[in-house]
């Protein structure tokens, strides 16, 4: 499955790289949804809860209202987590409050299981959290089983290559699908078809930002290829 991401900073549409140096900003939100319309799910971040400046709550809602929609930022406790699912979210994306065991099992008793999906961002090999600000000494591919309990899924950046347009690391996905039979979704610097298909051959989600709002992947194109897996 493809799945286009919107990541919301002070109001806008906006693409960084790594995290930090804002790239680009896209459209409109509902205008980004139209040109999104052929895939089935969408990835909202707020980027602004993420870092801990603010929200953009008002944009989260508006668009989990008009598309299937999964959903993170900022998800730090069981209360934040029930908002997004009563705002229209499908999913919720906890990524630092899953290195907070007390946290995320109030969040999996509130939400369940199924509605979550635990971020596991990857840089220079250890994760990272609170916006990408700060690392734990873990890899992905130590916590990933452990975790399995409280999500329905995994969101796997790549952070080093995030917005670069420079490629992914597949070995990384390859050892991380090892690791689990829970859904991934990959992220982080995919820019080609063939990564697109050898992510596919994994049993790999991927998750689109930079490359098609630069226009390095063609949305119509990407639906016709990948139709029998959206």
């Amino acid at each position: 499955m493809i799945v286009p991401c919107i990541d919301l900073m002070g109001g806008k549409v906006v693409q960084l790289v790594q995290g930090r140096e804002k790239a680009l900003e896209g459209a409109e939100p509902l205008e980004m949804l139209r040109r999104f319309a052929a895939f089935p799910q969408i990835q909202v971040i707020d980027l602004d809860a993420a870092i801990g400046t603010g929200s953009n709550d008002e944009l989260v809602e508006l668009l989990a209202r008009h598309a299937t929609c999964r959903v993170g930022g900022g998800v730090r406790s069981a209360a934040r987590a029930r908002k997004l699912i009563e705002q229209g979210a499908y999913r919720v994306i906890v990524g630092t409050a899953a290195f907070d065991r007390p946290v995320l099992e109030e969040i999996a008793a509130e939400i369940g299981p199924q509605r979550i999906v635990i971020a596991l961002d990857s840089k220079h090999g250890r994760i990272v959290i609170k916006g990408w600000r700060e690392s734990v000494p873990l890899t992905a591919e130590q916590v990933i089983q452990d975790l399995e309990l409280f999500c329905s899924g995994f969101l796997c950046t790549y952070v080093d290559k995030e917005g670069m347009l420079q490629g992914t690391d597949l070995d990384w996905f390859r050892r991380l699908r090892a690791a689990t039979g829970h859904e991934i979704t990959a992220a982080g610097g995919i820019t080609t078809i063939e990564e697109i298909e050898e992510l596919r051959r994994l049993d790999i989600h991927a998750a689109l930002g930079m490359a098609i709002y630069k226009g390095r992947l063609n949305l119509e194109h990407l639906a016709e290829r990948f139709a029998s897996t959206l």
